[in-house]
């Protein structure tokens, strides 16, 4: 059997294809064999060889293709020198609501009701990475400036990422951009 000499390019190629359909069918409407016949070349052990399922595809095209800027985002606006804490929290939703990116995963994502393990997954990643790389330094930066009072930082801070990430999910409660800012 022939061994991939370039397996980042397979991969690349797989989530460049599935994001594609993804957007264009939805989620639920692409199947494994829609992303193999529009791969041409490859076949379903290929993708097997990289992606356990289309879940896994799916969070793939998330981390790398969808949200791949949000973290120079949010790392741009913690490092921001000239905002206080909460500032910088205001400017951090309000980025998070205007990413276009988002609107476009949201108009091809599956029904998170029906997928749990994916709104598990998006929510665990939520709280290892945002709560504790970007949230809980800003509510303590607020603490220390007194634009913010927040007594516990880490149960704040998961809170407000079980808060934005259901509740404000139009995939959970569908609402337009506008009702979800006013629910800030």
């Amino acid at each position: 059997m022939a061994r991939n000499k370039y397996p980042e390019e397979t991969v690349a190629r797989i989530l460049d294809v599935s994001l594609k359909l993804f957007l264009e069918k939805g989620y639920e409407n692409t199947t494994i064999q829609d992303i193999i016949d529009a791969l041409g070349n490859l076949s379903k052990g290929a993708i097997y060889h990289h992606f356990k399922s289309k879940e896994d595809i799916l969070e793939a095209v998330c981390d790398q293709r969808l949200f791949a800027g949000v973290e120079a985002l949010m790392n741009e606006v913690v490092t921001d020198k000239r905002l206080n804490g909460r500032e910088k929290l205001t400017r951090m939703f309000t980025a998070s609501l205007q990413n276009t990116e988002q609107g476009k995963f949201f108009s091809a994502a599956p029904d998170m009701t029906h997928t749990p393990r994916l709104m598990m997954l998006q929510l665990d990643s939520q709280i290892r990475e945002v709560g504790p790389n970007y949230l809980e330094p800003v509510l303590r930066e607020g603490n220390a400036d007194g634009s913010l009072h927040v007594e516990h930082v880490r149960e704040a801070s998961d809170l407000l990422l079980l808060i934005t990430n259901q509740y404000l999910n139009p995939l959970l409660y569908p609402m337009t951009p506008e009702e979800a800012r006013g629910a800030l």
